[in-house]
């Protein structure tokens, strides 16, 4: 599969709009307050939508000047993947990435020196992810990096429903001591492809994603309100 290096997306999105506006953060106010997300708890997981996404960054600390520099992602519902449903963007940075950075995801200054500012892609990400659930593999990454940048760029808050995928492999295999990516998807099967590139780490968690609802399901965990109690058990 080919990606555009500057900006990919499919699905409903329209094109780009531009840099940062007003327009634009009273839509994310919008958003914000119109979200329900208490409802998604009891929607079975068989039929709960859900956006799988990941973040390339320049490090681990947001609120010390470490920034996203890409942005993946896939709608899923229950099992079923969309494929034809995924969003990526690569994020402007201006400053010289360091050469772990480089040789992890293969990204260059080259390649994010056109690309759309993070104000401007964010606002696309969540025009995408609408009120959706949002899941990613060990999710206080993606969390952290999104509060921090919700608030900096829309001085709006961050409310969507974050599922990290540990969560259901905690309750699927409670013996089983999967950490990384890699471990997890070897030990279903998956095969595994593009590491650290966003979009493909979002579709291999959302391969994950629909291994773990199946597994859940046998177990008679039908839903996000049901994984959470048996977590607080725990």
């Amino acid at each position: 599969m080919t990606l555009d290096p500057f900006f990919f997306m499919r699905g409903k999105l329209g094109a780009s709009q531009g840099g940062q506006s007003q327009q634009q953060v009273a839509y994310l106010r919008q958003l914000q307050r119109e979200m329900r997300v208490e409802e998604t708890l009891n929607i079975p997981l068989s039929e709960l939508n859900v956006i799988v996404f990941d973040i390339e960054t320049t490090g681990f600390y947001p609120d010390q000047g470490d920034q996203i520099i890409s942005i993946g992602a896939i709608k899923v519902k229950g099992e079923v993947i969309k494929e034809q449903e995924s969003f990526y963007s690569l994020v402007k940075y201006d400053k010289p990435l360091k050469d772990e950075i480089t040789t992890l995801t293969g990204l260059t200054n080259e390649d994010l020196k056109d690309a759309p500012p993070l104000s401007e892609v964010l606002f696309q990400f969540f025009r995408f992810v609408e009120d959706f659930t949002l899941v990613a593999h060990h999710a206080n990454h993606e969390k952290n990096f999104l509060q921090h940048a919700s608030w900096k760029l829309y001085r709006a808050p961050f409310k969507h429903r974050l599922v990290d995928m540990s969560f259901l492999y905690r309750m699927a295999e409670p013996n089983g001591k999967l950490v990384t990516l890699d471990e997890c998807c070897e030990h279903n099967n998956i095969p595994i492809f593009g590491r650290h590139h966003a979009l493909y780490d979002a579709k291999l968690t959302a391969e994950l994603w629909r291994v773990y609802v199946k597994k859940l399901k046998k177990l008679g965990c039908e839903s996000l309100k049901d994984l959470y109690e048996e977590i607080a058990k725990g």
